[in-house]
């Protein structure tokens, strides 16, 4: 009878302790979903362009240097090379991301290659992808880095970052902006050239069909694009699809370890180099 009562009280006392864990305290609650982050994974836009603007600028007149490279999603172990490389280079301004950072759309796996890449000696900015909106990653994405759609100058080179994932839209018509898009690239004030960034490009299936043409006919009217970049298919191309005019570069994936270094100087000269690590 002993024996049994105090049994029954163990049972009681472990029953309580579980209750306790599972209602009493959200440090024991955990979703895969969950968009919340710590302070220093937050707003990695913001502190890396604050960290841009105020790095020296390159020396040589208007020559610009940066490293561009997309698609790191699952390639974990392909960061650390990355970084290592880039940092042995000379007279890099910064990294860009063709986006595609996460594979699932999951905050953890944004905050595991920030992780990596904040080891880089330059500082890095990102464009959303279509696997960076998978379940919550919208809200992840914007959590950790920042807005979907933004613009900085330097060096009077205007980035020009913009979400062009229409198929996680449904194909609604309003992705990518291009109202805003247009906007941007009119605003040549105090600049001498412009880069546009994305993940998809419009020759892709998963851009909206019905914005390829205005899309496309923005960038060909803008008298300073030097070239349009993107991600998306894995694999280097540079090429003129639309014959009007306006390069497309599509960036490496981590996997292919390749990335590539973008030279630009004057109003339209720019040098490509591929480099393995």
């Amino acid at each position: 009878m002993i024996f049994t009562l105090i049994s029954l009280i163990r049972q009681a006392a472990l029953l309580t302790v579980a209750t306790l864990l599972l209602t009493g305290c959200e440090l024991f609650e955990f979703s895969p979903n969950d968009v919340r982050a710590p302070a220093a994974d937050r707003d990695l836009t913001a502190k890396n362009l604050a960290r841009l603007q105020a790095q020296p600028k390159p020396t040589g007149g208007d020559t610009l240097r940066f490293v561009f490279t997309g698609d790191s999603q699952r390639f974990y172990e392909e960061i650390g090379p990355l970084v290592e490389s880039v940092n042995r280079q000379r007279g890099i301004s910064a990294l860009v991301v063709a986006g595609d950072i996460a594979d699932f759309g999951l905050r953890r796996e944004m905050q595991w290659v920030n992780d990596r890449l904040r080891h880089l000696k330059v500082p890095y900015l990102t464009v959303i992808g279509n696997h960076d909106q998978v379940a919550n990653g919208r809200q992840a994405y914007q959590e950790i880095f920042g807005p979907l759609n933004y613009t900085f100058t330097y060096d009077r080179t205007r980035f020009i970052l913009i979400d062009t994932n229409s198929r996680e839209y449904g194909f609604n018509g309003k992705v990518p902006d291009v109202g805003w898009l247009q906007q941007q690239l009119a605003d040549t004030v105090g600049i001498r050239r412009q880069i546009v960034l994305c993940h998809v490009p419009p020759s892709n299936e998963d851009f909206d069909p019905a914005l390829v043409k205005p899309f496309t006919e923005a960038l060909a009217k803008a008298p300073r694009l030097l070239f349009h970049l993107n991600g998306h298919a894995h694999s280097f191309s540079i090429s003129e699809p639309y014959a009007d005019g306006v390069t497309y570069i599509n960036s490496f994936a981590f996997e292919k370890r390749q990335y590539v270094i973008l030279t630009v100087w004057g109003a339209d000269q720019f040098k490509l180099e591929k480099v393995a690590f």
